[in-house]
């Protein structure tokens, strides 16, 4: 067997690329793109976070805020039963016992605030500052969503590229077993080497199922995020591919339009209105208040046997607060310290902001540099090796060094997609934090 052969067919991870195989065919396949769709359908998150929209939305009208008039209808009747006792100047005396009576009364009143400090007008704009903060927090989860399902997936993009380290690593061990025991055959190598062999076999065969364990439970989370069945078997065979053009201050500039700066931004707006409501109830109050009303007392006895009246009225009501134990004062006052706690919080989430742009730009610049030099490092490694094998089937190495070429390739292979890893997701974060994940 040629070694070359079999190492330009290990860890196919070059630049922070690998594939995938053995999959069965019953495997879903699924790319980032469907992943992604599919969680942005399915998540029970998004779907509270719209329902919130859609709740803000009906919210978000002149009659909650009170700018339109209501119309309340009214309707009474009490049946009565009276002993009278009624002395006239006339001289004339009624005395009844049981006499029965009836009051019916109905109407419809409509009332229209004319004004009243603007609260109307505060109301409304409070309503429409919280749907628009409600659509914010919308898309600051979409943002949120779309990286964890971006980082899951490459996750497992990684994780298989270890199972593929550690199959190559298996087929070198069984390479070198085939030779010992041709040499044996030949009176050339004693047992305990080719016992050795065996053993390093079986030992990278536990890894890999240990490995395949950590497989499944990162496709069960990426499972879990999308909101599907864990039971789905998928079959991923991906790159991992890092931008390496990016910069930093066109990430700390996007970083102000970020959804939660912005929906704090609107927080902000929203405590202002609030005192503005609560100031407003410190001003007179004007209705304009009309009404058709018909009413009908009668009596079987006593002076006035039926009484009725029906029609229009119309007239103006204006209620001024005089004293309320200073309640609004007090009110309008705490509302004054939400603002200012409501501007702290938005310079709080901007330095925490700006903070994780300048961390994970350098974790991001970090594992680049460090990425350029692991690729030559993992293509120098893999020419050892197959060196180095060449050389062992020319009985020119020993086995320890063949171990040891053979223990250098896969740590060049793992340390070379942890770091395409590394890269991919702090850039993922990077385009989170700017609010530019599409």
């Amino acid at each position: 067997m040629n070694f070359h052969r079999f190492a330009q067919k290990a860890l196919i991870f070059v630049c922070g690329m690998t594939t995938i195989t053995g999959f069965s065919q019953d495997a879903v396949q699924l790319t980032l793109d469907d992943a992604i769709a599919i969680a942005l359908k399915n998540s029970l998150e998004i779907q509270i976070a719209r329902n919130d929209v859609e709740a803000a939305e009906l919210m978000n009208h002149y009659g909650v805020a009170g700018g339109l008039p209501t119309v309340n209808a009214t309707l009474g009747n009490t049946q009565q039963v009276m002993n009278i006792r009624q002395k006239l100047q006339n001289g004339t005396n009624i005395e009844r016992d049981g006499a029965a009576g009836n009051n019916l009364s109905s109407g419809v009143v409509a009332s229209l605030v004319l004004y009243n400090g603007h609260r109307i007008v505060s109301t409304k704009r409070r309503l429409e500052e919280l749907k628009q903060q409600n659509e914010e927090l919308l898309l600051a989860q979409i943002q949120d969503l779309i990286a964890d399902v971006s980082t899951a997936y490459y996750d497992i993009v990684r994780q298989q590229s270890y199972v593929k380290t550690i199959v190559q690593s298996i087929l070198a061990s069984e390479k070198r077993l085939e030779i010992l025991e041709a040499r044996r055959s030949a009176g050339l190598a004693n047992n305990a080497d080719i016992y050795q062999a065996q053993i390093d076999i079986n030992t990278a065969k536990q890894l890999m199922m240990n490995q395949k364990l950590v497989v499944d439970v990162a496709k069960t989370e990426l499972l879990r995020l999308m909101s599907e069945d864990p039971s789905i078997e998928l079959e991923i065979a991906d790159t991992i591919i890092v931008s390496k053009d990016l910069d930093l201050n066109e990430f700390l500039e996007k970083t102000a339009k970020n959804r939660q700066i912005r929906a704090s931004e609107n927080q902000i707006r929203i405590s202002e209105l609030v005192q503005r409501e609560i100031a407003a109830q410190r001003y007179p109050t004007v209705r304009l208040n009309a009404g058709l009303n018909y009413t009908r007392n009668q009596s079987a006895a006593g002076f006035n046997l039926l009484n009725q009246s029906f029609g229009p009225n119309v007239g103006l009501a204006v209620s001024i607060p005089l004293y309320n134990g200073e309640a609004y004062r007090r009110q309008q006052q705490a509302a004054g310290v939400e603002i200012k706690s409501a501007r702290k919080r938005k310079e709080i989430l901007e330095r925490d902001f700006k903070s994780e742009v300048y961390k994970t730009y350098h974790a991001y610049k970090n594992a680049l540099s460090q990425l350029e030099t692991e690729i030559k490092n993992y293509r120098l490694t893999e020419e050892l090796l197959n060196l180095t094998m060449q050389r062992f089937e020319l009985i020119q190495a020993t086995i320890i060094d063949v171990r040891e070429a053979q223990k250098s390739f896969e740590d060049a292979g793992y340390r070379l997609v942890n770091l395409s890893y590394a890269a991919k997701a702090a850039e993922i974060e990077l385009y989170r934090l700017a609010n530019e994940l599409n």
